[in-house]
């Protein structure tokens, strides 16, 4: 952090003070030229240089629209993981581990050259013994204990943020680092992609447009991941697609459907569609690779999409605040700022028709606004509006006129039908009318408990006090000077009793235990008033 200029960072986290103090001494200057970068391009520049953990927090912080400005996604974006390939030698040694047996003996052919490489794994290009071409996906050695321990100071990290930064406690960096942590271990387990893999597979099995590699789960566990080969096209490389004989215009359109039914039909979709994840096969198929990163979508939140898209169709301002509202949760907004936003908001695209919507435009404008209000989305929400822009680029590359909007509609209309379907509002009647004969049930017990505990002394209320955790430090550290003070008092005044003693040992002259004890008083007054003094410089 000192060394690319986030000293004062580093300081108002409150990290040992050695650490700052050996950056000074060391004369740890920031690269040439970096001093005048901005603030996002020097954390993208830590990031880097903190390995795969942070890189991979990048990724996902990219993915917080809600949360950062676009010129911090946009750096965030930029973070890729450049590590060099494993030696041959170490292939073979962790294939053996992986799996019990000589890549030779498992393979009829297999390429130790990787096609590949991550910080977390890399992928070889290998055939079966029944001549299938497979892609053998090996996690790198050491990586599992790296990145714990690295998520162990990343948890440490985000609860100083929200300790030493309340303008940080809105967007809830605790809760963040705990959503990475899970999403990062998962990604470690490539048997834990194998089951995504399938799931997409069973999803896509009634649809000829959509490829998803099969597993082989003979040769799969959490170490290593062998698929089915995907020989085709890349998304990254479009000027090939002439050479296939392939459409741009209708590839754009066959992977907007089959990512828009991932997440508003399934509710189970690919987070990470980019170029490099997308192949285009032959018949305009569409295949999709790595599924590290999967975003989950309850009925609930999807039914919150839908009229969050329909308020937008219709102009509705009320139904724009009311979903947005509900994604809160707890953080308190000024209602009537926000109302006086939204209608500005729906000013700028009260003439623009439905079919004239730039989609990635429309989510930006709304994280904006909800970010200056302190708004945090959901997880799952925030990485769908990544998906969603990841998407809408990738189209426009392949066809400039596309507009995705034109292919949410069709979703829309068929989930609102579905919603209002006579046989849905008689599901979700029972269902709510179970719920409150079960509420109404259970009043009269809730009633007594509460009553007999208020009886016997034991009804409880529980406050969620911000900062206490502080406050009880803060109170540790006063008791702990305000007793060094009695002990320095104490040694003051017993020192000066042994100074009259004119027996034991001398020192200089005057009695050793006397003298030790004024010595001892002296470090502790003087440890006291430099403590007192720190202290009143970090308030």
């Amino acid at each position: 952090m000192i060394r690319h200029g986030l000293g004062e960072f580093a300081q108002r986290l409150k990290l040992p003070r050695a650490m700052e103090k050996a950056g000074e001494w060391l004369n740890l200057s920031l690269p040439a030229g970096e001093s005048a970068q901005p603030t996002a391009v020097r954390v993208r520049l830590a990031f880097e240089e903190l390995g795969p953990t942070f890189i991979k927090l990048g990724q996902i912080l990219s993915t917080r629209v809600d949360v950062f400005p676009p010129d911090w996604i946009d750096e965030f974006e930029k973070l890729q993981n450049r590590v060099p390939p494993l030696p041959p030698a170490l292939v073979r040694r962790l294939i053996v581990e992986a799996l019990g047996a000589e890549a030779d003996e498992l393979f009829a052919e297999f390429d130790l050259q990787p096609i590949g490489s991550a910080s977390i794994a890399q992928v070889h290009r290998a055939r079966l013994k029944d001549g299938d071409e497979v892609a053998v996906k090996l996690r790198r050695p050491g990586i599992v204990e790296k990145v714990e321990a690295d998520l162990r100071i990343l948890a440490h990290l985000a609860h100083l943020l929200e300790m030493e930064f309340p303008e940080l406690r809105r967007y809830q960096p605790v809760g963040i680092a705990a959503q990475f942590s899970r999403s990062l271990r998962r990604e470690l387990d490539l048997a834990i992609e194998a089951r995504n893999m399938e799931r997409f597979g069973r999803d896509f099995a009634d649809d000829p447009c959509v490829v998803v590699p099969s597993v082989h789960w003979e040769y799969t566990n959490a170490a290593v991941n062998v698929q089915s080969f995907v020989d085709g096209v890349s998304a990254g490389e479009l000027a090939r697609l002439e050479d296939g004989g392939l459409d741009p215009v209708l590839l754009a359109q066959r992977g907007a459907d089959a990512v828009l039914k991932m997440i508003l039909v399934h509710g189970f979709f690919h987070a990470d569609p980019h170029p490099g994840n997308v192949f285009f096969l032959p018949d305009h198929r569409i295949a999709f690779i790595d599924f590290g990163m999967v975003g989950r979508i309850s009925h609930v939140r999807r039914d919150e999409i839908v009229d969050l898209l329909s308020a937008v169709a219709e102009r509705n301002e009320h139904g724009i605040i009311d979903v947005l509202v509900e994604w809160t949760g707890n953080t308190p907004v000024d209602m009537p700022k926000f109302a006086d936003e939204v209608g500005e908001f729906m000013f700028q695209y009260e003439h623009v028709p439905l079919k004239g919507l730039n989609i990635s435009q429309l989510i930006v404008d709304i994280m904006t606004l909800i970010r200056n209000h302190g708004i945090v989305l959901p997880p799952d929400m925030a990485l769908l509006f990544k998906a969603l822009i990841t998407l809408e680029g990738l189209g426009r590359q392949l066809n400039p006129e596309f507009q995705l909007v034109a292919h949410i509609t069709p979703f829309v209309k068929e989930l609102i039908v579905a919603r209002y379907h006579p046989a849905a509002l008689l599901k979700r009647g029972k269902q709510s009318l179970s719920e409150g004969l079960e509420m109404i049930a259970g009043l009269p017990r809730d009633l007594v408990r509460i009553g007999r505990d208020m009886r016997h002394g034991k009804f409880r209320v529980n406050l969620d006090l911000q900062r206490l955790d502080s406050f009880g430090k803060q109170l540790d550290r006063s008791s702990n000077r305000l007793t060094m003070g009695i002990v320095t008092g104490c040694l003051i005044i017993g020192s000066s009793i042994v100074m009259t003693v004119n027996a034991g040992p001398k020192l200089f002259g005057l009695p050793f235990f006397g003298f030790f004890g004024f010595m001892l008083a002296l470090f502790n007054s003087v440890w006291l008033v430099w403590a007192i003094w720190r202290s009143g410089k970090d308030l």
